[in-house]
Formats: structure tokens, sequence, C-alpha cells
């Protein structure tokens, strides 16, 4: 009898430290968090059957995408003014959305220096007079005579003799802000047998053609899902126009979940986190192929999910 009664606490025992396995594997299981809190419709991880994440290069001066950048009403424009009036407060540095700039660190952004044309600076010399108005340089510093007869008066130490040049600044115009990056999660949901577009950042870039270095320049990246609220709530502002029929203009937030842009594919997830230009090679024409073929193969997947 002692002998089946300690076979009994044993399975007992078994069956209480399983129990408690299984409860803490559940727990943790609950802890893992399935929405997305960056997406305007989130999609819970358990109904995800396929999932890939894309980057897209939008010119926003293409005609397809014109509705977008209706003169004096252009995206670049709104989003500035949502910043500036506050109605967008989240402003990232890039498109993972964790590091978040100030608004004065935005607006900073938009200065255009100029460098002086024509005179270049001669070095200061202490035996020679300056006229007010006159430039010159002093350790690698460009200064401005503020006196007639200035000489012999050095110039990082005489301030009422000399001031420090400052570069003109100019603000890059809304109608030069004309390229945006979308990051989006493209999902199928295998409970409603559906792919959806999760578009989860847009980032705004001034052209190299319009800046001082011919580079690409982003300005910041912004949470869709923020936007898209804003624009929501603005719909006397945020409108997109349609060119041929101005009775179907459109809701800014609508024209994006219609999918009513062309953009560039630039960079499918991968291991390497590389541009497809870097990952098919430097030659413009290798890595445009590339793009379209990367492209016809969502669209092949795309395709191919019907069965599921």
């Amino acid at each position: 009898m002692k002998k089946y009664v300690n076979i009994l606490s044993i399975g007992l025992l078994a069956l209480f430290v399983v129990g408690n396995q299984v409860a803490s594997a559940q727990q943790s299981i609950a802890d893992i968090p399935q929405y997305n809190p960056h997406s305007v419709a989130p999609i819970p991880k358990y109904e995800q059957l396929y999932k890939v994440t894309v980057w897209r290069r939008i010119d926003l001066k293409e005609k397809q995408n014109k509705g977008y950048f209706a003169f004096n009403n252009e995206l670049s424009k709104i989003l500035i003014e949502g910043v500036m009036s506050g109605e967008i407060s989240h402003i990232y540095e890039n498109d993972s959305l964790t590091t978040e700039i100030t608004k004065e660190e935005f607006l900073a952004r938009r200065n255009m220096y100029e460098e002086d044309e024509g005179f270049e600076e001669d070095e200061w010399y202490d035996d020679e007079p300056y006229f007010m108005g006159d430039p010159v340089s002093y350790n690698d510093v460009n200064y401005e005579s503020l006196q007639d007869d200035n000489e012999g008066n050095t110039p990082d130490t005489s301030p009422e003799f000399w001031r420090i040049e400052e570069l003109e600044a100019l603000i890059y115009e809304n109608r030069q802000i004309s390229l945006i990056d979308i990051k989006e999660d493209i999902i199928f949901d295998k409970r409603r047998s559906r792919l959806y577009y999760d578009i989860q950042s847009i980032t705004l870039i001034i052209p190299g053609s319009e800046t001082l270095d011919n580079i690409d320049t982003p300005l910041g990246v912004f949470s869709y899902k923020e936007i898209e609220d804003y624009f929501r709530r603005r719909p006397d502002v945020c409108i997109w126009y349609n060119q041929y029929n101005s009775a179907e203009n459109k809701n800014l937030a609508d024209a994006f979940l219609m999918r009513l842009f062309r953009g560039n594919l630039t960079k499918v997830e991968n291991p390497d986190n590389e541009l497809i230009q870097e990952t098919y090679g430097q030659f413009p024409k290798e890595w445009v192929f590339a793009a379209e073929w990367l492209e016809m193969e969502l669209m092949e997947k795309e395709h191919n999910l019907w069965s599921y």
C-alpha cells in the first residue's frame, strides 16, 4: 500500500511540474506583442501567413504622382505645415521609427547655405589697411571689416573692427522637396485570405538636383500611422487632386490606401540589409532590371497566394 502511495505522490508531483511549465510557456507567449504599433490596421502575427518588407522611392513630379504634388498643395508642404502647427508631433531620424528628432532640427534641415560667389577671401595681414565690408580669412574663419582704415586690428580679438562673416541661409521651397521613400509591409492574412499593403513610414527627401552637393538629402521620417490620422482630421487641406476629374478629388489617406502612386522598388528586406543597387552591381541598367524583376516576383507571389 505504501508503494502505491509513493507512486501516486510522484505522479502528482510530475503533473504539477509539467502544469507549471505549460503555464509559464503560455505566459511567455502571451507576453510577445502580436500587433505592430505603427500599423494603421494591424494584423496579429498569428494571422500572418506571409510577410515581407519593401522600400519604394516615389518621384512626386512624375505624371502619375501629380495628384500628391499639386501646385501650392504639395505633400511636402502639407507635412511641413503639420509639423510647424504641432499637429504632427513625432519626427524620426530613420525609418526604424525609434530615434526622434526635434521640430527645430527638422526645420533647420530645410536651410540651404549658399557660399559667396566671385570674391575669394584673402588672408589677413597686420600691415594692410582694410575698409568697411572687406572680407578676409584668419585662422580658417572668414571676417568682414566694420570700419574704414582698419589696420593692425586682429580679427578674432577686435569685435569693434571685425565680425564673423555668416553664410546666407536660404530655405528649400516646398516644390523642391519632391521625393519620398515609403517603407511598407506586404502581409498575407490567412484568416481573410487577402494580401495587405501596410505602410509604416514616409521619408521626405530633397533630390540631389536641388542640393549644393548633388546628393539626395532626407529631411525627416514620419510614422504613417500618425500622418494618416492627420490626413483624416484635415480633409480641407490634405487633398489628392484628380487631374482628369476634380469632382473625384480624394483625401490623401484614401489615395495612399488605393495606391494611386507609382514608385520604384529600391530594397527588399534581406539578411545583409542591402539596397537593390548594392546587391546587383553599380551599373544602373543592372539594378534597374533587377528592381523590375523583383517587382514581378512580388506580383507573382501575390497571384499564387490565392490557393491559401
